[in-house]
């Protein structure tokens, strides 16, 4: 069991605990449920990567958002991380186009800046696809929130949606993750 201890807290959010508790559960498991555990942890590794345009996951070259048809294509809403976009995606209040951060950027502590995020290609879309809004939808988190005035700052600066008063933030108190669809949708109406 010790072998497998080492690799659990490297999980984020997971610790010493965490990682004995995972692993009794998969010692009491059937070996055929961890083997299709294992199977499907592979698969995904395998099949599963991020969208080339958004960073949300997706299984080809595209997101299924990128790749509908109907969305507004003048919106971009910004996210921390994928988790934050199924949220808002759950609430069916936005009907735009998403780009996913992974991460924020202020976190110096874990030895993340602002070069580790996806805010180049963020810039490079509000220059090449015509958006007329974007709306920075950071968690309501100190870092956070220094994101999304980081953000605002470049897109004013770059010229652009950010520069035609079109930046909207909204903050519905809580972290969109872990947020009820109502609680992410009040806050969507209330962005637009």
């Amino acid at each position: 069991m010790q072998g497998c201890r080492p690799n659990y807290p490297s999980f984020p959010g997971s610790g010493g605990k965490t990682a004995t508790r995972l692993a009794f559960y998969l010692l009491r498991s059937s070996e055929q449920d961890v083997a299709n555990l294992a199977t499907a942890l592979l698969e995904m590794k395998k099949n599963v990567s991020f969208c080339q345009r958004c960073f949300h996951i997706a299984e080809g070259e595209l997101c299924q958002i990128c790749s509908a048809r109907g969305r507004d294509e003048k919106r971009i809403c910004v996210v921390e991380e994928p988790q934050d976009l199924m949220a808002i995606e759950r609430s069916r209040s936005y009907n735009g186009f998403y780009h996913v951060l992974h991460g924020v950027s202020f976190r110096p502590l874990d030895g993340i800046g602002p070069d580790d995020l996806k805010i180049e290609p963020l810039l490079i879309r509000l220059e090449q696809e015509g958006i007329e809004e974007v709306i920075l939808a950071t968690n309501f988190t100190v870092e956070g929130e220094a994101t999304a005035h980081y953000l605002a700052d470049l897109c004013r600066a770059k010229g652009g949606a950010g520069s035609r008063d079109s930046l909207t933030a909204f903050r519905p108190g809580v972290i969109l993750s872990t947020s009820m669809p109502e609680t992410v949708q009040h806050a969507v109406d209330g962005a637009a």
